[in-house]
């Protein structure tokens, strides 16, 4: 292991308008310094533990990331890896028991080109996405014929106990306030509906290793959890914890093939793995 990991795509470090904001776990403002970047760094809350940008980049700023400054990029990233991502997806829904779920109206937010919630309307889900980057949700719209806003979640007005089911796969960590978002995915939820949420995992086995060089300590993400502070976060927000599952033990190239293996095997087992996926239950 030669103390790297291949990085996640992210937009270039570029400089933007910033500011100092509470801890959205816990609101406290007393931080001390966590991984150190190329270009940018991460603090930890104090109080909560929680990793973080901060001070962190305007919503405006971010904003312009996943539009005008980089929106054609994004659509090829995720052109170019449709397929993979899928599969990932479909992997990490089994493992957290969706396929066990009745059938209903189900809502994909941060949904890029469509390709997962294509894939759920075959399967007889009644969908909708939300995605900000402008292409993308083009794309999800004239390609595939999907109902996609174009709008964050919260400017949806979407009604009250709506939707049966709620995705946000690799979402929550690039926005500036998650604790927003898990309120509002609450309020649209039906009593009894599920929340599935997907993130990389602060707490995992390649996070401790790598550090500041882990593939998911990237420029475009504002926070990143461990399963005790997303779990935290939900709760607070009236959800129920249902299943935790992890996966992803070494990165690819980092170890030899049998190695890779054996800690991917464990990672699973024991729950140290890089990425994870929690299901709620409003």
């Amino acid at each position: 292991m030669n103390g790297k990991s291949h990085k996640t795509w992210s937009t270039a470090v570029t400089p933007e308008e910033k500011k100092l904001v509470p801890c959205n776990l816990c609101g406290s403002f007393s931080f001390k310094a966590s991984l150190s970047c190329e270009g940018f760094s991460y603090v930890r809350c104090a109080v909560c533990g929680l990793v973080q940008v901060n001070p962190q980049p305007l919503e405006t700023e971010i904003k312009r990331r996943y539009g005008e400054r980089y929106g054609e990029e994004y659509l090829g990233y995720q052109m170019g890896n449709e397929e993979a991502f899928l599969n990932l997806g479909l992997l990490a829904l089994d493992d957290a028991g969706f396929y066990g779920l009745k059938k209903g109206r189900l809502l994909d937010i941060g949904c890029a080109t469509g390709r997962l919630l294509a894939a759920l309307r075959e399967g007889g889900w009644e969908t909708t996405g939300v995605e900000i980057n402008v292409r993308q949700a083009e794309y999800a719209r004239q390609k595939r014929r999907l109902d996609v806003r174009g709008t964050p979640l919260e400017e949806n007005r979407f009604p009250d106990a709506h939707f049966d089911t709620v995705l946000a796969s690799h979402l929550i960590e690039h926005l500036n306030d998650p604790a927003a978002l898990l309120t509002e995915v609450h309020r649209i939820l039906v009593p009894g509906g599920h929340f599935f949420v997907t993130t990389p995992n602060m707490a995992g086995f390649q996070a401790r290793l790598f550090r500041g060089n882990w593939r998911s300590a990237i420029f475009d993400h504002l926070y990143l959890f461990s399963v005790k502070t997303l779990s935290r976060l939900l709760r607070e927000k009236g959800f129920a914890i249902e299943r935790i599952s992890t996966w992803g033990g070494l990165a690819a190239g980092s170890a030899p093939p049998p190695v890779k293996r054996f800690f991917d095997k464990a990672a699973k087992r024991f729950g140290f793995g890089d990425v994870m996926i929690i299901r709620a239950k409003k």
